[in-house]
Order: C-alpha cells, then sequence, then structure tokens
C-alpha cells in the first residue's frame, strides 16, 4: 500500500515555479511518510504535480512510482494506492492486445487498461484502490476510488485548483488551505462521529471520493460518475446453490487477496469471520510446506476484569488459541497496556486527522505495530458482519422498527455532557434524521420485496454505506500509520453484489445468526468455532483505563485554553465523572459506552489544539 498527493490547475504553469512546487509535493509526501516508508516519488508537469510514498508490496524492485508513460509527444501519469486482485488476467487480456509493460507492477497494468479502454475501464479491476491519472491530450485529472470504500482518497477544491490525497493531512500541507469547521462539520463530530456522512472530509471545503465514483477535473469543469453500485435483483438459486456460490466467492476473494512478494499474515480472533480467512490461508500455504502467522489481541489483565455483556458474550482468547493449534499456525499473542491505550488516543487522531473510535481505535494502532514487527501484509475478516446481518441491530425488534441509525438508537448519551446551548445550535436531532433518511431513499429496491425484505435491505444498506466505511477507515489509517497493509476479503464487490440479493431466511437460516456464512464455512472450521456467538473486537474492562481518563479530562476542565470547553457543561461533567460508567449501553456501535465517551471528547480537544482548527 502507498500514499498518493498532488494537484491540479489549467491556469496555472507549474513548470514555471519548478522548485516551489516540488517542495510542496515533497511536502505531502512528507506528512503520508508512513504510508509509504520504503520509497518515494514526484512527477511535475505543466498543470500537474503527483507525489507518492510506497510500501513495497508487490514488484520490489521496478516499481517505484509515479508510473509515466510518453508516445506522440505525451506522458500519461498514474499515482496508485492499493492491491489489484485480478492483476494476472489483466495483464494477459493487454498483452494480447499489443500492450507491453516495464514492470511487474499493478500499478502499470492500471495505467494501461486506462489508456487501452478509456475512463470507463475501472470496472474491469477487482481490487482495493484511491488513484489518479494525468491525460495529458485533453489536460485532465481522474480521481478513482475501489467499489467498496477500502482505500481513501479526499481532494479540495478552490476555484480551478484541485488538491488531492489519501489522507488530510496531505491536503491540509498545502500553501494557504486551513483547517475550518463550520455548523455542518461540528454536526459530523459531535452528531455523527466517530462515523461521518460519506463522501465528507468533515473540514470545511474538504470531500472524499465516493466508493464506487471517479470524478474527471478540466479546464472550468468537474464531472462525476458511478461505475459501480449495488443493484437489487430477484435471488433465483436454491438454498444449496446459494451455499456453494457463498462458499466459491469468500474462499477466491481470500485465495486472491494472499497474492504478494512479502510473506502474509491473518489477524485471528477465533470468531467465525477472522477463523474462516485464517483457515484458507492457512491450507493455502501448506500446500506450498508454509506455515502461516497469525495474530490475537486483547488486553493485560483482562481476563481478570472481563464481564460478559450482551454485545460482549465471551472473550476471545480461548477461541483463538484453539483456531491456532486446529491451523498449527505459528501464533503470536498481544496484548495491550491500559497506559498505553490512553497514551495512542493521541495518536489514532495524528492518523485519521479526525476525533476516532476512541481506545477501539488506539488499541489497534498498537496491535497493527507489534504485527508490522513480524509482516508487512494481513488479511482481516473485517466487514462480513455488515455483509452477512451479523450485528444485533439487524436482529433486534427495536432496531429493525427505529426511524434512525440502529447503532445510535437514541441521541441523549451524545448530549449529555453538552451545552444546551451548542445541543440547540446544532439541531443534532435534524441533521441525523435527514443523514438517515437520504440513505434509506438510497436505497436500491426491489417491487417483489416484502415489507419486511425491504426493511431488511434498508439496515444492510445502511450498515454498507456507513458502519462498514467506519471500520475500513478505522482500519486503513492504523495499519497505514504504522507500516502494515491490512486487506478485507469479504469487501470483495463479487460477494457484496451476490449477498446483497440473498433473502434473509437465506442468510439467517431458522434463526441462526450468519447461517449462511456458517454453512459455508464448514469444511474449513471445527464445529465449537463456526457456531461461536458473535463477540466484536475486545475493549478493556480495566477501572484503571476510566481512572486515567478522568484524570485527563479534569486537565482539560482547569485548562481555560482547552478548545473542548467551548462545548461542554463542566457541571454535567462534573456529575458525570463522579458517577460509575454504564459499560454495557453504548452509545456508538456495540463498544463504545461511557469511558469511550470521554476518550471521544478527549480527542476531540487534542484534534482542535493541535490542528489549529477554525471554528465558524
Amino acid at each position: 500500500m502507498c500514499g498518493i498527493g498532488g494537484f491540479f490547475d489549467s491556469e496555472i504553469n507549474y513548470k514555471e515555479y519548478p522548485v516551489y512546487y516540488t517542495e510542496i509535493l515533497m511536502k505531502m509526501n512528507a506528512v503520508q511518510k508512513h504510508r509509504g516508508p520504503d520509497e518515494e516519488g514526484i512527477f511535475l508537469d505543466n498543470h500537474i504535480g503527483m507525489g507518492h510514498v510506497r510500501l513495497s508490496i508487490i514488484d520490489l524492485e521496478t516499481g517505484k512510482q509515479p508510473i509515466s508513460y510518453a508516445a506522440e509527444g505525451h506522458t500519461w501519469t498514474i499515482v496508485y494506492n492499493g492491491e489489484l486482485y485480478n492483476m494476472k488476467e489483466l495483464q494477459d487480456e493487454l498483452s494480447a492486445r499489443g500492450r507491453t509493460f516495464r514492470t511487474k507492477s499493478d500499478a502499470e497494468i492500471v495505467l494501461m487498461a486506462y489508456l487501452e479502454y478509456g475512463s470507463e475501464f475501472v470496472s474491469r479491476l477487482n481490487g482495493i484502490f484511491a488513484f489518479a491519472i494525468w491525460e495529458p491530450v485533453r489536460e485532465q485529472l481522474y480521481l478513482y476510488r475501489d467499489r467498496s470504500g477500502v482505500k481513501p482518497l479526499f481532494y479540495k477544491k478552490e476555484g480551478s485548483r484541485i488538491i488531492f490525497s489519501s489522507e488530510i493531512k496531505g491536503i491540509l500541507s498545502y500553501p494557504g488551505v486551513k483547517p475550518v469547521l463550520d455548523k455542518k462539520g461540528l454536526n459530523e463530530v459531535f452528531s455523527i462521529g466517530p462515523a461521518k456522512t460519506y463522501g465528507s472530509g468533515v473540514f470545511m471545503g474538504i470531500d472524499e471520493v465516493l466508493p464506487g465514483h471517479y470524478l474527471c477535473f478540466g479546464k472550468g469543469e468537474v464531472k462525476e460518475r458511478s461505475y459501480w453500485s449495488l443493484v437489487s435483483l430477484p435471488h433465483e438459486d436454491s438454498y444449496e446453490k446459494t451455499v456453494e456460490k457463498t462458499k466459491e466467492l469468500v474462499v477466491d476473494a481470500i485465495e486472491r487477496q494472499m497474492v504478494s512478494d512479502v510473506p502474509i499474515c491473518t489477524f485471528l480472533s477465533g470468531g467465525l469471520d477472522s477463523s474462516l480467512v485464517s483457515a484458507v490461508c492457512a491450507k493455502k500455504l501448506q500446500e506450498k510446506g508454509e506455515r502461516l502467522n497469525t495474530f490475537s489481541f486483547d488486553f493485560v489483565r483482562n481476563d481478570e476484569y472481563f464481564k460478559a455483556s450482551a454485545f460482549q458474550p465471551s472473550q476471545d482468547r480461548p477461541y483463538a488459541e484453539k483456531m491456532a493449534a486446529y491451523l498449527a499456525s505459528d501464533h503470536r499473542y498481544l496484548e495491550c497496556t491500559t497506559p498505553d491505550q490512553v497514551e495512542l488516543l493521541k495518536q489514532s487522531v495524528d492518523a485519521r486527522d479526525l476525533p476516532a473510535m476512541a481506545d477501539v481505535d488506539s488499541s489497534l494502532h498498537y496491535f497493527c505495530a507489534k504485527v508490522s514487527q513480524y509482516n508487512k501484509v494481513a488479511l482481516t475478516g473485517e466487514c462480513a458482519d455488515e455483509i452477512f446481518g451479523g450485528y444485533p441491530w439487524f436482529h433486534k425488534e427495536e432496531c429493525f422498527r427505529a426511524h434512525t441509525f440502529p447503532w445510535t438508537m437514541n441521541l441523549e448519551a451524545r448530549k449529555i455532557l453538552l451545552r444546551d446551548e451548542f445541543i440547540e445550535y446544532l439541531d443534532m436531532d435534524e441533521y441525523v434524521l435527514a443523514a438517515y433518511e437520504k440513505s434509506i431513499a438510497e436505497t436500491p429496491r426491489l417491487a417483489e420485496d416484502t415489507k419486511e425484505e425491504a426493511r431488511r435491505r434498508e439496515i444492510a444498506y445502511l450498515n454498507q454505506k456507513w458502519f462498514m466505511q467506519t471500520l475500513l477507515d478505522r482500519m486503513d489509517r492504523a495499519s497505514m500509520y504504522t507500516g502494515l497493509e491490512a486487506r478485507v476479503p469479504f469487501a470483495d464487490h463479487r460477494i457484496l453484489e451476490y449477498v446483497w440479493n440473498v433473502p434473509w431466511d437465506m442468510k439467517c437460516p431458522d434463526g441462526v445468526v450468519k447461517g449462511l456464512l456458517r454453512e459455508s464455512a464448514k469444511e474449513y472450521l471445527p464445529e465449537e468455532i463456526l457456531y461461536r456467538r458473535k463477540s466484536p473486537y475486545p475493549k478493556t474492562y480495566d477501572r484503571e483505563y476510566e481512572q486515567l481518563l478522568i484524570l485527563k479530562m479534569q486537565e482539560i476542565t482547569e485548562d481555560s485554553s482547552s478548545p473542548v470547553l467551548e462545548f461542554i457543561d463542566k457541571n454535567k461533567l462534573e456529575k458525570f465523572l463522579s458517577a460509575p460508567s454504564d459499560y454495557g449501553k453504548p452509545w456508538y456501535g456495540q463498544l463504545m459506552a461511557g469511558p469511550q465517551m470521554l476518550a471521544y471528547l478527549y480527542q476531540v480537544n487534542y484534534w482542535i489544539k493541535k490542528y489549529q482548527i477554525e471554528l465558524i
């Protein structure tokens, strides 16, 4: 994986000031160096500047970017972040049409595919990607993003100028760009966060290329195209055929995503999703006489503090150990201390450029940093719950009927520490309702659906457009900040397309949560793992964590310059700090309860102060 950045302006000739604009590109590269610590490069022409930092995974020797192709006095150039999983098929197809290649890089194949097929070529790609292509003949810049939104790509339009970057910090490093937060941005942070509206960069004027879309910037015009979206169609396969087709798609996606010129590993929690990914990888490696590296995560002494709940019914460790033994993998068990995850709350903001999922993010940063000491590429079980209906809100009646996001059913917990006048200013309920109803209106419909099945589609659509994006965002930033490439086989668009149209009684037969996926995984997993009840990513139950957060918040309230005090009611906060936190009622998702509220506000304060954000 890599980081990309650059700028385009049809009214400026950058080559008249090469030193100045080269320095800007180098600065954009520098702030994203964590995404690509191995190599970097730049390209500067009359109206375009492009930068790239590289984490070497494929074509270690000749894959340096930017990659250009010159012909008839023109030079086409690409900067690419991602992995192409149908690389061989596409290269063979292009070779048969007379295209030749100087490297073994998937970035060069993508550029050649553009030259051969034109701007709609992207529909031929199977992979995770965000890339920019410079079209010199028409003097146009193209920005593309993968179908599932696994890889990020932000941009800012200022008159005739476009600035783009893998991460927001790249745009903020451009001279004259200021971090500004308006009412809309404040709502993204306090009403929606740690999620964000798809397409939003939260900062005023900064947007994100939508998943499955591409943008074309030319002289005085911007064109946006959707090259992929979910389509609702009647499902005509029998249950038996559906199980077989699902297995084929999942196994093929996992095996394709094992492609790498460096050894891979997997995250292994002992749950269904990560165990299936690990089992397929282990089997494939065993055929070559190789052994899989697997990693599990938890918190120091969590076995002493853990309390089962409806959201987190069991600890991972016993299941992870059984699965590792079953796979005969080279397994490592990583533990994070309470002080470590508190200290890393700031780093997770640095990585995301936004407040994050509190310790759910900071602990993942810790674990990714440890894994990167052994491997550069990890396959994960992310996204299966959103696609196969694994979360509680797919099943609970109150979530099913609620006219709002099912992972944030009640905004009162978000308001509990805020000033009354700030709550009134934001119109939080109205903002959330508008965002929810916009997504509901977009949901692909099928006339044949029953009322209940239509609602199932709505909930599935919300999960894929919102909750899945938050977790993909988290995984990308945490992994790439530490020099690790995390892959998500379940986000393969072929799986999304097929399972989208599978009716609920096949996805969840006889009420078995994710029953379709479990049935598809039977030949790969022992029964104890196959039917283990879902337990999400671990969080700490150590009360010391909450005490450290209380101290952090007290420090903030004692410092009159703390920016978050503009939003917080001190009396409400003091009352909150003196009462024991409820760990069992999350205000976002399944894991973010009382302590995570404190951690989130701590991150907001740090974010505004560090980024010197102007509030308007």
